[in-house]
């Protein structure tokens, strides 16, 4: 995705919606009550460390939060044997998560119960023993939490960093029951392993490239008033979703700016929103549900959720779990997360990269 103010991390080893257009508010404070949420005591540790927290905190959100930020900030040491559930690391990860919590990771089958999640992440921090995030834009929404973090890793020499959206279901105590990790593996490869990565999925996707700068710059268009999540409007953007129309999708978002996996600069003209999409939709059939809803003062999540049939050639593989979050920001914004690498790669080039990626 573009680098600019997000912040997610996860990666496809370790760590893991309401959709509005464009939004004309740019502050908290210019919102109703907007100055007395940011002044208010609410789970201070978390607000100390997040760039932007907003919504219906809970002391379980809150205990969650804080918990998330610990293994974030947390120096690994001595990467953990594979299977070691005793490593100190592993020990703040899982104390994240309920004891028969799901975990499900881009592109895989849900992870359940700690051994399982404890496993995975042992195996993650052997690959990647430096990753680091920290939490950028969250969203908390009774017992739903959207955790945008920033990540940080280095691999085969190469710093990496993306975004990620940790989307999580609370239980008692703050432990997450079910979780959801969206962001896009496949910049993992890009400059680590330049010959053997595949070919982005939105290479030459531009502004200027799709419609000419100065042609991209009269297309964009005045923000209008845009999808909310309110109940009635749900069933209608996951029709578009999975009909992969287009002009539905940008019909309801008229005016932002789009930022997605692949991207350098977010999108403001019609013609590069309406390229990324349709490059999308070319490759793949979405089968998705609508998931879970947060919605903060000026900031809203919406989680999209099922599977992917990818069209490779005269081939189709199907089945492929897959997802989407959209988010909607106070300034205009519309960011997508997802991960491009199941759809121009195999189960088993995937494999053979994360084998070439360790060695």
């Amino acid at each position: 995705m573009g680098t600019g103010r997000r912040g997610l991390a996860g990666i496809a080893m370790a760590t893991a919606i309401v959709a509005g257009a464009a939004v004309t508010v740019t502050t908290a404070e210019a919102l109703p009550g907007g100055a007395a949420t940011i002044a208010r005591g609410d789970c201070p540790a978390a607000r100390e460390k997040v760039e932007r927290l907003e919504g219906h905190i809970t002391p379980n959100a809150c205990a969650f939060m804080e918990r998330q930020i610990t293994f974030g900030e947390m120096a690994t040491g001595t990467p953990p044997a594979p299977g070691d559930l005793a490593h100190p690391r592993v020990q703040a990860y899982l104390d994240i998560f309920d004891p028969e919590a799901t975990l499900w990771e881009a592109g895989s089958a849900a992870q359940r119960g700690r051994t399982t999640i404890g496993t995975s992440i042992t195996n993650s921090l052997r690959l990647a023993p430096g990753l680091t995030y920290r939490g950028t834009d969250v969203v908390a929404d009774g017992s739903t939490v959207m955790f945008g973090q920033w990540n940080e890793v280095t691999l085969k020499g190469h710093t990496v960093a993306y975004p990620q959206i940790a989307r999580n279901v609370l239980g008692d105590e703050g432990r997450t029951l079910q979780a959801r990790r969206y962001y896009d593996r496949a910049v993992l490869f890009q400059d680590t392993l330049p010959e053997s990565a595949p070919t982005p999925l939105f290479a030459g996707i531009t502004d200027a490239g799709a419609a000419g700068a100065a042609e991209g710059a009269r297309a964009a268009l005045p923000a209008e008033a845009g999808f909310r999540a309110r109940a009635e409007e749900v069933p209608e953007r996951l029709a578009a979703w999975n009909a992969g129309d287009t002009d539905a999708l940008l019909a309801r978002t008229r005016g932002a700016r789009l930022d997605g996996p692949g991207l350098a600069a977010p999108l403001v003209s019609e013609a590069g929103k309406r390229a990324y999409l349709e490059r999308l939709f070319a490759t793949a059939d979405l089968d998705l549900k609508a998931g879970q809803v947060a919605a903060g003062e000026t900031t809203t999540y919406v989680e999209w959720h099922g599977t992917v049939s990818v069209r490779d050639g005269e081939k189709t593989r199907t089945g492929i779990p897959f997802g989407i979050v959209e988010r909607f920001g106070p300034g205009g914004e519309w960011e997508l997360y997802f991960d491009t690498l199941p759809l121009v790669a195999t189960q088993s080039e995937i494999g053979t990269l994360f084998r070439e990626l360790a060695s």
